[in-house]
């Protein structure tokens, strides 16, 4: 009923506001007498059809006619805004651990507080602040990692004590808390006045907006989007986004062609009481309490409070589609922990009047990232959905964002993690979903510490050796639903404590790992990276090569058998893509990208490539187990196994042969390891796998051979100053800014993806350089780890953040790598990034809010110091050990 009195009350508040649905109201009451008629008809085309009315289809909207795109519809099934939006909490927060989230709800808060000026539709917008509490120091450092990245951002906020929290907020209850958060811009909405508001100001700007109108089926044609068929009649157009919420899933598979949004709907419960005696203060901060899973703000005087229960509920797993969401069952037995919680926290609230149980659907997501962007099997089908309960904080930032994406072709930050391909098909499996939210939901309020893995929907994908490696101790994490081997446990340790070590500090595997990247130096070891994205390009006659050469930055016109390290750039001269391109023959290609770039790649390439049927392109991921044989005894081992010569001068750096390892044919060997140790990468035929694996442990048994996994890879990589895709590289780093420009052919004889851009760097300089800190008087025993996201500063002013970090077991030392900027002290405006800018500035990294020296490097230390255990004497370039 409160739910319902709201809405009308927004109702009629958006329709006096908005002049021109009072004209198609009122005249349709006089010239029809049916029961519910639609105001108007729908146009036979537009250009961009929305299908969801709720907060996401309306800042879609609103962002779009902004930027000037006009012909829009706007379709929703019920009435606007009375999805999930209705029964939103209404709470802008900005503490978010990743910073694209950050940047959403910055951005969403600033959106709002100016909405009601602009829309003359009451928001209800009231900055009251908001008070994250821990009950532990391990969520008190959580709290202090996302005050540093919101200080950074110029956003206001402070770790303040108990005593604080009972000063801003007398309620609460304080005996078991070790600190908390305050971030005093945080505010209060009404969400669903906040979509009307948005509604208003797009239909003001041409946006054509039809409620009680639903659409069945999205048309496809040759992959593009061609229009959409409703219950009343069909509109043409040429881009489609699905905002539907937690109907994305359902809609998203209507279409000729399924686009798969990997979302499922969870129950979500808050409870509203009568105000107090004394009505609560309007502008009191919202408290978040996540080790009680439970959120309490002031609503009307009294309080609303809901939270993120450890078993919850999925809804609609088999698919039933309603118009609005009626309100779902009360369950106060469910309800009960977290009302529990909420009395701990508030004992006074013992003797209040509660007035309901609100029970509203949430749709989360396999990650707990939103999912946004363009579908890679159809061409303008865009995606906006899967909040995980954080609709109203995103709800500006994401619709700005997917606007730039459909104007301009990309948008203004780098969202690849919320991007819908990071998901493939894998992901869209109901059953997987519904177990995943069942892990997802609760994990809202669990610690995010470092490199923690998801329980649910694993060993879906594996390589063929999943179990020769299981059985020898493998501890695995996933990517991109592949199993990856992090370390090995050797026998007699205790694996129990090894998986319960989640911690901000040196973790439990820190000798095991180190063990294993001494085995990579000093002899050899066996890494399984099957999950490894692998193409094969190849055709009749030269359209493979000169395809490539277009969409790729380095020359590929190299005689056959050679390996060339190259980036897929975008126009901008970003990586979209970083990868390995062996030339098999003549006219075909092998292509070996990052793991969570299956999907991307393929439709970067598929929209890019020539439509040619002597052209073909073919995901040859699953029938390659790939082998990465690192170490100075790795030739040895190949050597005896292959009786082919592999010496430097018969086998260079960067060749690719096909050869016999055992008594198997067809394995492509190629001399490159991703870490800058020698070594040799084996791309197995898939029925071999276990042969050659066994084969090279028996083999490498007299050279001291061991399996190893990612953690160690990604220290022998970090210290030798190696980029990733996905962590260091994005589609807004170019290689000249991150010391790549060998990769880059600008001379070779034709025109290629980003080229322009490139030349103009090279021209004027770079506003970012990619650079290597290591840090100085960090204690790895005792202070707490850097990981990635860690600001970094120079001369006590911050200018960038860390990418990603390892503990360098060689400089016994932490690495860290990132992006440092030149911003102008004045006036904040960024300027080109020198050598001698970045050489002549004392650097600090900030950990949790405490800074440790560091020094910088823009080059990685000479393999000479590396092999030679260092004496206190010896100085590495300036670099004194203590």
């Amino acid at each position: 009923a409160v739910g319902m009195f709201l809405r009308l009350l927004s109702d009629v508040r958006w329709r006096a506001a908005n002049p021109k649905w009072r004209r198609t109201t009122s005249c349709r009451r006089s010239t029809s007498s049916t029961a519910e008629p639609h105001p108007v008809s729908l146009p036979a085309q537009a250009q961009v059809v929305i299908c969801g009315g709720g907060i996401m289809g309306t800042s879609v909207a609103y962002h779009l006619s902004k930027m000037g795109w006009k012909d829009i519809v706007l379709l929703e099934q019920g009435r606007l805004a009375a999805g999930t939006t209705r029964f939103c909490a209404g709470i802008v927060s900005t503490a978010r651990h990743a910073s694209i989230e950050l940047k959403m709800a910055d951005y969403s808060n600033k959106l709002y507080q100016q909405l009601e000026q602009e829309t003359g539709v009451n928001t209800g917008y009231t900055k009251t602040g908001s008070i994250s509490l821990a009950q532990t120091q391990d969520r008190l450092i959580s709290l202090k990692r996302i005050a540093s990245s919101l200080n950074v951002m110029g956003i206001p906020c402070e770790i303040i004590t108990p005593k604080q929290v009972a000063q801003l907020h007398p309620l609460i209850n304080i005996h078991d808390l070790v600190g908390a958060m305050y971030v005093p811009e945080d505010a209060l909405v009404s969400s669903a006045n906040v979509s009307l508001a948005l509604a208003t100001a797009a239909s003001r700007n041409g946006v054509q907006i039809h409620e009680r109108t639903s659409v069945s089926h999205v048309s496809i044609q040759k992959g593009r989007v061609t229009g959409v068929e409703t219950d009343r009649g069909q509109i043409q157009c040429q881009y489609f986004v699905n905002c539907a919420g937690q109907w994305a899933y359902e809609l998203g598979h209507s279409g000729e062609e399924p686009v798969n949004i990997p979302l499922h709907a969870c129950e979500h419960f808050y409870l509203l009481t009568h105000p107090l005696k004394e009505p609560l203060a309007s502008n009191l901060p919202t408290i978040v309490d996540p080790d009680g899973r439970i959120y309490i703000r002031n609503w009307q005087g009294g309080i609303l409070s809901g939270g993120f229960e450890k078993n919850p509920k999925p809804l609609f797993t088999e698919g039933r589609n309603q118009l609005e969401i009626q309100n779902l069952q009360e369950d106060w037995d469910h309800f009960e922990p977290l009302l529990s919680a909420l009395l701990r926290r508030m004992p006074d609230l013992e003797a209040l009047q509660i007035m309901q149980l609100v029970n509203c659907p949430e749709s989360f997501t396999p990650d707990m990232r939103c999912i946004m962007g363009e579908s890679p099997t159809v061409r303008g089908y865009f995606v906006l959905a899967g909040m995980n309960s954080a609709g109203i904080s995103y709800g500006g930032g994401a619709g700005k964002y997917l606007a730039e994406w459909m104007v301009n072709g990309y948008p203004s930050e780098n969202v690849w993690p919320l991007d819908l391909k990071r998901f493939g098909t894998l992901q869209s499996s109901r059953t997987f979903l519904r177990h995943r939210v069942m892990e997802v939901m609760p994990l809202m309020c669990d610690l995010k510490v470092p490199r923690w893995d998801f329980q649910t929907g694993r060993q879906l994908r594996t390589s063929p050796l999943y179990d020769r490696l299981d059985a020898q101790g493998a501890r695995w994490m996933e990517k991109h639903g592949f199993e990856r081997v992090k370390y090995f446990v050797p026998p007699g340790k205790d694996l129990l404590d090894l998986d319960q070590s989640k911690t901000f500090y040196k973790p439990d595997w820190f000798d095991i790992v180190g063990s294993e990247v001494k085995c990579c130096k000093e002899a050899v070891c066996v890494i399984d990276m099957s999950s490894f994205t692998k193409f094969e390009i190849s055709s009749t006659g030269d359209q493979a090569l000169e395809s490539l050469q277009y969409l790729f930055s380095n020359d590929l016109d190299v005689p056959v058998g050679h390996v060339v390290h190259t980036g897929m750039l975008n126009e901008k001269g970003g990586y979209e893509n970083d990868c390995s391109i062996a030339r098999l023959s003549k006219r075909s290609f092998f292509m070996i990208s990052p793991t969570d770039q299956q999907v991307h790649c393929w439709a970067w390439l598929k929209n890019r490539l020539p439509d040619d049927s002597n052209l073909t392109m073919e995901d040859v991921t699953w029938k390659y187990t790939a082998l990465n044989l690192i170490g100075p005894r790795a030739v040895d081992v190949l050597s005896e196994l292959s009786y082919a010569p592999i010496t430097p001068e018969h086998f260079p750096s960067l060749f690719c042969k096909e050869m016999s390892v055992g008594y198997a044919n067809g394995i492509r060997v190629m001399s490159i390891t991703h870490t800058g140790e020698p070594g040799f990468m084996l791309y197995i035929p898939i029925e071999y796998a276990l042969h050659v694996y066994n084969e090279v442990m028996n083999m490498g048994q007299k050279y001291g051979i061991r399996n190893a996994g990612y953690y160690a890879l990604r220290s022998l990589r970090i210290e030798k100053f190696f980029a990733f895709w996905g962590q260091d590289l994005d589609a807004f780093t170019t290689p000249m800014e991150c010391g790549r420009e060998f990769q880059v052919k600008l001379e070779k004889g034709m025109q290629f993806v980003g080229q322009e851009a490139l030349l103009e760097q090279k021209q004027n300089g770079v506003y970012k350089r990619f650079t290597m800190f290591i840090l100085e008087d960090h204690d790895t025993d005792t202070d707490l780890w850097p990981w990635w996201g860690e600001p970094i500063f120079r001369n006590g002013r911050y200018v960038g953040k860390t990418t990603s970090s390892a503990y360098s077991y060689s400089l016994e030392r932490h690495v860290c790598l990132g992006f440092v900027h030149h911003f102008d002290e004045k006036t904040g405006e960024e300027l080109v990034v020198t050598t001698d800018f970045i050489n002549q500035g004392e650097y600090e990294i900030g950990i949790a809010g405490q800074r440790f020296q560091a020094k910088a490097k823009l080059y990685p230390f000479s393999s000479l110091f590396t092999h030679r255990r260092r004496k206190d004497e010896v100085e590495l370039s300036g670099y004194q050990r203590e």
